[in-house]
């Protein structure tokens, strides 16, 4: 069970929020300071928390989500920046990855570039379905020689449909291959 402590403006509405999580249990609201394993705050009042809890794992709620004020909180040792009107599925989840001493961020308050574009790029040529049932078998961890026995085909061929695949994914090896085959839907384990 999570315990969590309410130290924002506005606990009563944060509260019931909280309460609908089978395993976070509010301790307190203002000023009752048990031991929390989360406390929630607004983002005045945390510099202050910080500094009388400077090992607590603190989900600050703010109002406005400037990054220059939220990359401060960051460094300071917040765990969390949300904004206020945040979901009762995003808060939550912050309170939970804050237990578990990890950082929470909405992608959208990341500056631009911090993180890769995970996504497909729309210049990737198609698969056919011969270099897609090769992938698949390519994640299985078959030879060459063991795709070209079951496909009935020659080992030459396999190896043409291999770079073929490692070309249209832009992989340098069988496994990144089969790796970014997964990521965009091709192939399933």
């Amino acid at each position: 069970m999570i315990r969590v402590l309410i130290a924002a403006i506005a606990p009563a509405g944060l509260e019931s929020l909280l309460e609908r999580a089978k395993n976070i249990e509010v301790i307190g609201s203002g000023n009752d300071w048990e031991q929390p394993d989360v406390i929630i705050a607004d983002e005045d009042g945390a510099d202050e928390l910080l500094e009388l809890h400077p090992n607590a794992n603190l989900v600050v709620l703010t109002s406005d989500p400037n990054p220059a004020a939220m990359h401060a909180l960051l460094r300071s040792g917040v765990r969390a920046v949300l904004p206020d009107h945040s979901s009762a599925d995003q808060t939550i989840a912050a309170v939970i990855a804050a237990a578990a001493g990890l950082i929470t961020l909405r992608p959208e308050d990341l500056e631009p570039g911090f993180l890769p574009d995970s996504r497909p790029s729309d210049t990737t040529e198609p698969l056919s379905s011969r270099e897609t049932e090769v992938l698949g078998m390519l994640a299985e961890g078959l030879s060459n020689k063991l795709i070209a026995h079951r496909l009935g085909i020659s080992e030459h061929t396999v190896k043409f449909h291999v770079a073929s695949i490692m070309s249209k994914l832009r992989a340098s090896s069988r496994t990144e291959a089969v790796t970014t085959g997964i990521r965009q839907g091709l192939i399933m384990l």
